[in-house]
């Protein structure tokens, strides 16, 4: 492709056009649909799911794609601390939202998952901004159905939970129960990091166990160090694909309070971008950022730092992306 091309692909640049103005994408990138002439050119495309209806605390996470975009215009190209720019690596668009139904939470779940098989179809690598975690479920209907993935998870909570409220299977803490259940991920290759906080009991953590999910709590993310830890999480899901997904409230609650349900005693800002950069190498073929809750966010720092992790998360994924597109 000419320079014309890439051109067409880069963010909007605050020199240019004041960050205050103009509609907000994600990372002020171009809004294309399918039916747009130079969708096809998509590496990653970045989605907004805004939707919620798995949560059993605090809601508001259906907002969180809205001001995750309005945060992103403070998104500068170029990561320093890497050297990584995404935008010249891979042809990066805001594809929009998928449409959710708030009163049917399988409809909603279906109509994701049709959303990213298309994308699939097309070649595009997701980066999602949520939405609650069950979205991810759906995400993962999607990618896997050439065989299950291998997951790398930062969150408090493991979401292994079999069910709530008198049997009923699908909220935002059991997603990843039914995806194994479901064959979309290998629990052999399944990571969890940063889980902590008060419990009921241990048949969650007990049964990921039984699975073979290595789950890593926070205790020993600190105790072992940051590059310590990743590099075992790098060895556990090794070079075959794999997906990443990271809950806002791995954060400790000091520096991401917008959420629906916090836990103290997490990684700050900086530790919460370092994670992120030792994911470089991994085979990954999406990510999401999930349950930024505006309504609990009165400062907007929640959602600024989801956007920058989100930035991350773009960084080693277009790491990814280029070795499978040449």
């Amino acid at each position: 492709m000419g320079d014309s091309s890439k051109d067409f692909f880069q963010p909007v640049s605050a020199m240019e056009l004041a960050r205050f103005a103009g509609v907000p994408t994600f990372m002020r990138l171009p809004n294309l649909t399918p039916d747009h002439p130079r969708y096809h050119e998509v590496q990653m495309g970045l989605v907004g799911v805004p939707w919620d209806g798995g949560t059993t605390n605090r809601p508001g996470a259906r907002h969180g794609p809205r001001q995750l975009r309005d945060c992103s215009t403070m998104i500068r190209a170029m990561n320093p601390a890497t050297g990584v720019n995404p935008f010249t690596m891979v042809n990066c668009a805001d594809l929009g939202d998928v449409p959710p139904n708030p009163v049917d939470i399988h409809d909603s779940l279906d109509r994701v998952t049709r959303f990213y098989t298309d994308m699939k179809a097309h070649g595009v690598t997701p980066m999602t901004g949520g939405g609650d975690h069950l979205v991810t479920l759906p995400i993962l209907r999607a990618l896997a159905s050439d065989g299950p993935l291998g997951l790398i998870q930062f969150d408090s909570h493991t979401d292994l939970f079999d069910s709530y409220f008198g049997g009923y299977k699908f909220t935002h803490g059991t997603p990843f129960r039914r995806a194994i259940e479901e064959g979309l991920i290998d629990p052999q290759r399944f990571v969890q990091i940063g889980i902590r906080g008060t419990a009921y009991n241990t048949e969650d953590i007990d049964w990921g166990i039984e699975q073979g999910v290595r789950i890593i709590r926070v205790e020993e993310l600190f105790e072992r160090g940051i590059p310590n830890v990743m590099a075992e999480a790098r060895e556990i899901v090794g070079d075959q694909p794999t997906y990443c997904t990271y809950d806002i409230d791995f954060v400790d609650p000091t520096f991401a309070p917008g959420t629906g349900t916090p836990e103290i005693g997490g990684p700050n800002s900086f530790q919460a971008q370092q994670v992120i950069r030792e994911l470089s190498g991994v085979n990954l073929i999406g990510a999401d950022l999930v349950e930024v809750s505006p309504p609990f966010d009165a400062t907007g720092g929640t959602a600024w730092l989801g956007i920058s992790l989100m930035f991350e998360l773009m960084c080693v994924l277009s790491q990814a992306i280029v070795p499978r597109s040449t």
